[in-house]
C-alpha cells in the first residue's frame, strides 16, 4: 500500500504534460491494493475530474452494475486509467500524454501484482498488450481473448473487453460486456485464490 501512496504523491505533483493545468482533480485509481483484478480504462471523464474518483459517471455506473451482477464488489477490485488527468472534451489521449503518464499505471500494476488485467476499450487494450509485447488488432476482434503471461513468477491473464461507455451508444455490445465480466468472476469464484488457475476454459471466441 505504501508503494501505491508513493506513486499517488508523484501524480499529485505531476506536471509532465499540459493536462494538469486544466484539471480539477487528478484521478489516481481506487480499490483493493491487493486486488486479483485490475480494470484499466483510458482516461478520466468530466465526473471523474470533478470527484477525483475513477469510473463514476454513466460508464462507471454500467461498470459498477455489471460487477455487481457478476458477484464482484467494486471495493474488491482495483480500477484506474492510463491517464490520470482528463483530456479536454474527453478527447482521445495523445501519444505524448500516454508516454508521460503511463509509468504511473505500470507502477500501480507492479505494486498490486494482480491475477487478471481487464483492458476497458481499445486504448487500454492497445497499451497493455503492447506493454507485454503482444499485438493488438482491434477491440472487436480481440475482445474476450485471454492472453496468458508469466509475470512476477506467477500466471497473469490479460483480457481486452469493450469499454462500458460503448454499451451506452451501442446497446448490442452490452451482452458481450456483461458476459466477459461474468466469465472472469466465475473463474475467480470457482477456483478461489489459486494463482495457477487457467482462464482459457471460461472464454470462447
Amino acid at each position: 500500500m505504501n508503494e501505491l501512496n508513493d506513486i499517488e504523491n508523484e501524480v499529485r505533483d505531476c506536471k509532465k504534460c499540459g493536462l494538469w493545468e486544466d484539471r480539477n482533480n487528478y484521478v489516481f485509481g481506487e480499490g483493493d491494493p491487493n486486488a486479483e483484478i485490475v480494470f484499466v480504462g483510458e482516461a478520466p471523464g468530466r465526473e471523474e475530474d470533478k470527484s477525483g474518483k475513477p469510473f463514476i459517471g454513466s460508464a462507471g455506473k454500467v461498470l459498477s452494475e455489471t460487477l455487481e451482477k457478476a458477484g464482484l464488489k467494486r471495493e474488491d477490485v482495483y480500477i484506474t486509467n492510463i491517464l490520470k488527468c482528463r483530456p479536454p472534451n474527453n478527447r482521445d489521449p495523445l501519444p505524448e500524454e500516454v508516454k508521460s503518464c503511463s509509468p504511473y499505471l505500470i507502477g500501480q500494476i507492479e505494486s498490486i501484482r494482480p491475477k487478471v488485467i481487464v483492458c476497458l476499450g481499445k486504448h487500454a487494450s492497445s497499451f497493455i498488450l503492447e506493454l507485454f509485447g503482444l499485438d493488438f488488432s482491434s477491440i472487436s476482434r480481440d475482445r474476450g481473448r485471454v492472453y496468458k503471461l508469466s509475470k512476477w513468477g506467477l500466471d497473469l491473464f490479460v483480457v481486452p473487453i469493450y469499454h462500458p461507455a460503448a454499451t451506452l451508444y451501442r446497446v448490442q455490445l452490452k451482452e458481450s460486456f456483461e458476459n466477459d465480466i461474468r466469465k472472469i468472476a466465475e473463474m475467480l469464484t470457482s477456483h478461489g485464490n489459486s494463482r495457477n488457475t487457467t482462464l482459457d476454459q471460461f472464454f470462447g471466441d
